[in-house]
């Protein structure tokens, strides 16, 4: 196994690879994919140095969370190695603030430990909640009991929202935000981070090539299968419309990524210079790039022994935000 470059979770004193597997695509809404598949995904990525992988029990009904356990088995004594972020709330049909109750929690909890085969679930990260769930006492003293019970050893929350990632910040139990945050979406780097860094609150950057649009291997003619989110939530049929290129219009978003293509390092890849420019943000503990193959996971590991991006994207990435993408996003997430 590599090493790689490690960020701490200052609330939960421990540290985790800066680029972590992003394991949606392992359950569904990717298009297909084999258990083998996932099975090699997961030792390529692990191999290479990661430590951090985050799923979610929804995610194909479970599927993700089940793959991991068994990879989990499968290391034997080096499991200790590895950190397993999982979410939950999704599950509740339909999705209202009322079904985040005591009951509820342990009942997602306790699934999620049986997919996984944990005792104690490493972090718990509510999965996008209806934004009253924040302000509500009882949801956060139902997640310490299940601390103190050694449940779960920690647990963070996942926004779409600039002002949910704050009011969960606020709250002393929170160790981690889990956001989208990539050069397509540069609010939660100019709002979040500063207050998260100061809070001692971990950043999980989630959707970092906006869909697969930041690897500049997309155009207008492309199409994705019919079950994967990409065809089928566009417009938010769905789920939240900035899940799916990060709320950007396709077209715009192509726009965008030819403009970038100028200002990548020689000898770098566009979706490398995306990745490490997440990287390179203060505050940042680890990025979660997808992967459906083994060579997307060694590819997406290597950003960490990367030197910084450089000024140069860095200005581009701002340029092309403030001419394409911010009246367009700026105001809605």
């Amino acid at each position: 196994m590599d090493t790689i470059e490690h960020h701490p979770f200052p609330r939960l004193g421990r540290s985790v690879s800066v680029v972590g597997l992003g394991c949606w695509q392992l359950g569904a809404d990717w298009g297909d994919v084999s258990e083998s598949d996932a099975r090699a995904v997961l030792d390529a990525a692990y191999q290479a140095g990661v430590t951090f992988f985050d799923t979610a029990d929804v995610y194909g009904d479970g599927r993700s969370e089940k793959l991991i356990g068994q990879f989990l088995r499968g290391l034997g004594t080096e499991s200790g190695s590895v950190f397993v972020a999982t979410k939950a709330g999704r599950r509740a049909s339909p999705h209202l603030a009322g079904a985040y109750t005591r009951a509820s929690l342990r009942g997602w909890v306790e699934r999620s430990r049986d997919n996984l085969g944990v005792e104690t679930i490493d972090l718990l990260q509510l999965h996008c909640p209806p934004t009253s769930v924040y302000m509500d006492d009882s949801v956060f003293d139902a997640l310490d009991a299940l601390v103190a019970e050694k449940v779960l050893a920690g647990y963070g929350v996942s926004v779409e929202t600039i002002d949910e990632a704050l009011t969960a910040i606020a709250r002393p139990g929170v160790a981690s935000v889990q956001i989208i945050l990539n050069a397509f979406r540069l609010k939660p780097v100019e709002v979040v981070l500063p207050v998260a860094r100061n809070a001692g609150v971990g950043i999980i950057a989630r959707v970092p090539l906006a869909s697969g649009l930041l690897s500049g291997r997309y155009t207008a003619s492309t199409t994705f299968a019919a079950s994967d989110h990409r065809t089928y939530n566009r417009h938010g049929e769905a789920f939240n419309v900035g899940e799916t290129f990060s709320g950007v219009d396709y077209e715009t978003g192509l726009r965008a990524v030819q403009e970038l293509k100028g200002s990548v390092p020689a000898g770098w890849t566009l979706p490398q210079a995306a990745l490490r420019w997440i990287i390179d943000q203060p505050g940042v503990t680890a990025v979660i790039p997808g992967a459906r193959n083994p060579e997307q996971a060694r590819a997406n590991a290597a950003v960490a022994g990367l030197g910084p991006v450089g000024p140069g994207f860095e200005a581009a990435v701002k340029l092309v935000y403030d001419e394409h993408l911010r009246a367009q996003i700026h105001s809605r997430w």
